[in-house]
Formats: C-alpha cells, sequence, structure tokens
C-alpha cells in the first residue's frame, strides 16, 4: 500500500490480531485521591475517543518484555494521572466529571500473524486494519461506559511490537495526551518526568454570573441547502496528500499575491486552500453557507497563561463561515483572511466568554455544512521511547467524523504537512486535481 490511492483492501497481508487472555485494570502502584474531579467546560464539549498507534522495533532487544514494561511503568505514571484510573459521570449539575475510583486503566495484550512492516504506510488513517491495534470496549453504549485510558500492545512476529491507545478527549487535549505518553515512557525507561502534570481544572470555571460577549457562531447550525448529505452515501475515499516545504511556499505566495493580506501563517494557508478546495469538490450551492470549524491552543493566550503541565483541554474552537458562492468566487487570500481573523479573534476575552456560553446553553458545536480542521502537526508523536527507540510509526487510527481534516507532520525533520482527509469519491477526484494546480 503506498503512500497515495485510496484504502483499498488488497494488501499483501490481511492483519489478523488475537488477544491473549481477558483484559486487566492497571491500577496506580500507590494509593491516590478518591472522589469527584472537576473537568472545566472546555473539557465537556469533545466527548470521544481518540485512538493513535505507536510502533516499535528495535535490532538490540525483541519484544518478549514489551507488555510487562509498558504495564508496569502505566501503573506508576497513574499515581501521577490518578484521573486516567477513574470512571466518566454525570454530575448533580448534569456535565461530565470524573469519578477517581482507582479502577485503573484496561491493559490488553495481543499478537499479530505478520511482520511489522507489512503493516504498510500508515501515513493516513484505515479505520479497519489499524482499528484492530486498539481496543474497544465491547457493548459500550457512549461515552460513560468506556474507560478513559484503554491500551493494547500487540507483538509481530519480527520482534516488533504496536502500542495502541484509545484516550478519552475530556481528560487529554492532543498537548496533554503527549505529556502523559512522554512522562509515560521516561517512567518505562527509568527516568523522572520531565513536566508534573497540573491537575486542577477549575482555574478554567466559568464566571459567576457568566459573562457572554460574543457571538459565538461555532454552535451554529447551517442548513444543507446542496444536499451535500446525499454526496456522502457515494462511496467515501479516504487519502492523504503529503505538501512539501516547496508547496507550502507556493501557497503561501498565492495566498498574498493579490494584496488581499499581507502575510500569513503555513497553518492560514494550508487551511484556506483546504477549506475553499473542499467548497469547490463538494460542489455547494453559491448561496450556501459553509463554516469552519478548528481548535486554537489557549495555554499561552489564557491571562494569565494556563500554568506548565495543564492536564486538560486548553483549546478553544474558533470559526469562520461564509457562502460558497462567496468562497469560490474569490481569489485564495479572501479565504485566507477569514482564517486570519479567526485565529486572531481568540483572546483572554473570546475564551472565557465560550467557557461562560456553555455554562449558560449546554451547547454543541454544530458540524452541519462545516469542516473541522484539527492540526495535529505541532504534536511530538515521534519522540516517544519506552525503551525501544523511537516509534518507526505513529499516528491516529481513524478521522473521527466525516467533516475532519487533519494535519500531520511528516517526512525529515517533519517540515512536511501530510493532509488526511475523506471525500465522496467524485469529490475527492476534483480535490485531487485542485491540489495539482498549487
Amino acid at each position: 500500500m503506498g503512500s497515495h490511492g485510496t484504502f483499498d483492501n488488497n494488501q499483501e497481508v490481511e492483519l489478523s490480531v488475537t488477544r491473549i487472555g481477558e483484559p486487566t485494570l492497571v491500577k496506580p502502584s500507590e494509593e491516590t485521591e478518591r472522589g469527584l474531579y472537576f473537568l472545566s467546560n472546555l473539557d465537556q464539549n469533545i466527548a470521544v475517543i481518540v485512538r493513535t498507534i505507536y510502533c516499535f522495533k528495535s535490532e538490540e532487544k525483541g519484544n518478549e518484555m514489551a507488555a510487562e514494561v509498558i504495564k508496569d511503568a502505566l501503573s506508576k505514571v497513574l499515581v501521577h494521572y490518578y484521573p486516567a484510573a477513574g470512571r466518566l459521570t454525570i454530575s448533580s449539575e448534569g456535565k461530565l466529571i470524573v469519578n477517581c475510583t482507582n479502577e485503573g486503566a484496561v491493559f490488553v495484550e495481543a499478537e499479530a500473524n505478520c511482520d511489522i512492516k507489512e503493516l504498510g504506510d500508515h501515513t493516513k488513517p484505515d479505520p479497519i486494519t489499524l482499528g484492530k491495534l486498539v481496543y474497544d470496549t465491547p457493548g459500550a453504549k457512549n461515552i460513560l461506559d468506556i474507560p478513559p485510558v484503554v491500551v493494547q500492545v500487540t507483538k509481530f512476529k519480527c520482534g516488533g511490537f504496536v502500542v495502541g491507545l484509545g484516550m478519552n478527549h475530556n481528560l487529554f487535549d492532543g498537548i496533554a495526551a503527549m505529556e502523559f505518553v512522554s512522562s509515560w515512557s521516561r517512567t518505562a525507561r527509568g527516568l523522572p518526568l520531565k513536566v508534573k502534570p497540573f491537575l486542577d481544572r477549575t482555574i478554567l470555571n466559568a464566571r459567576n454570573p457568566p459573562v457572554v460577549e460574543f457571538s459565538h457562531n461555532e454552535f451554529e447550525e447551517i442548513e444543507d441547502i446542496s444536499n451535500t448529505a446525499d454526496l456522502y452515501k457515494e462511496e467515501i475515499s479516504y487519502r492523504s496528500f503529503c505538501f512539501t516545504p516547496e508547496d507550502l511556499k507556493n501557497l503561501k505566495i498565492k495566498a498574498t499575491a493579490d494584496g488581499g493580506v499581507q502575510s500569513c501563517t503555513t497553518f492560514e494557508a494550508l487551511s484556506a486552500f483546504v477549506w475553499k478546495a473542499r467548497t469547490e469538490s463538494l460542489k455547494m450551492k453559491p448561496d450556501q453557507k459553509t463554516k469552519l470549524l478548528f481548535a486554537v491552543d489557549g495555554r499561552s493566550r489564557f491571562e494569565p497563561n494556563l500554568p506548565e503541565g495543564y492536564c486538560g483541554n486548553g483549546i478553544v474552537l474558533t470559526n469562520s463561515i461564509c457562502t460558497a458562492g462567496e468562497q469560490v468566487g474569490n481569489p485564495l487570500s479572501f479565504t485566507v483572511k477569514l482564517v486570519h481573523d479567526s485565529v486572531k479573534m481568540v483572546t483572554d476575552d473570546y475564551m472565557r466568554s465560550a467557557i461562560d456560553y456553555f455554562e449558560v446553553t449546554r451547547a454543541r458545536p454544530s458540524l452541519s455544512s462545516t469542516l473541522l480542521i484539527t492540526t495535529w502537526s505541532k504534536l511530538s508523536f515521534h519522540a516517544n521511547d519506552f525503551g525501544w527507540g523511537e516509534p518507526l510509526m505513529s499516528g491516529p487510527v481513524a478521522l473521527p467524523e466525516k467533516e475532519v481534516i487533519l494535519f500531520l507532520s511528516h517526512g525529515e525533520e517533519r517540515k512536511s504537512v501530510n493532509v488526511l482527509l475523506g471525500l465522496p469519491v467524485s469529490a475527492m477526484n476534483t480535490f485531487e486535481e485542485l491540489v495539482k494546480h498549487i
């Protein structure tokens, strides 16, 4: 399976994974605090399980001890991250909260029928194959039935192994999740934590009384007058497009060529291009409204900044809305300016207003006629060494929703960006043509 093309199922090897024994619970190695643990309003909105894999193979040592080492380190690191050993429940206010029961993370061992290299190139999500490497809680009806951290260690015939993680986004955003995995891998190598987790999320409490100063269109429900929903009944094609430093430079030149914007970041140029290309590919009607949502890391934008090691969601969704006609009819700089302005909008006032807005409305962001971009290109997936060296490969198993596009860093020095998306086949062909003409 090369680095392009749809996910076809004609791989040389049909990955078969056999679980060994029953799942076990890994408790913190020492007594930890019990009782209810507060989740902020920024944690409430993202009740999804994020599934990622880390593939390891060392020349020096095999995988005989892998499960044991990783399990042992997990019980030690959970002492610092004890809410992850608890279970989600609903508070008296009707919000998600963690009951710190000390039940533990779920741990599963498995064996695969092939060598790790036969997984092929997984720079793009492949839910069917890669999904076998992450344990799904059987019979779970909703997020409350799923433990916050689920770990599967799968050993391959060649001596390699994969750590598959299912982590609840209510407990960790990307940055917090990376810090957790980094602390866990350091513990496995007998090293102290680089950053101790800061667990008190009440610093992001809503104000009393709440003050909503902004319109928060991220929650707006947009009517799909273009019948895009019907398109999605077609076969969905998943692709990954690699934008090299050269491509990204060209995009930025294109984005600023007509003087509409003086300068822009790589993220702004790429997001604008992808949003516009997707609108064109889905052949939206000119008066169809389209919305872009993306997360901005608020850690350094809050006043005062969130403390180092803040273990929770420090991200805030920002948005931009325009009509398909405006977007397609204007040069790229039009969309770039929309993206730029929505990044600039995220100030301490805006974020506190978003926290208070949820307090008042309990609204969930709407994904109708929306593109949600999540950027993982700043996350250091590759830097985690459990004692078998850095991962050969790491990344997401699947895109969480059809409206989501993922940016991952790629290649030498991680200067390229891989854009992962799923589109109806007919729309994907158009999208691919537009990418060729950068």
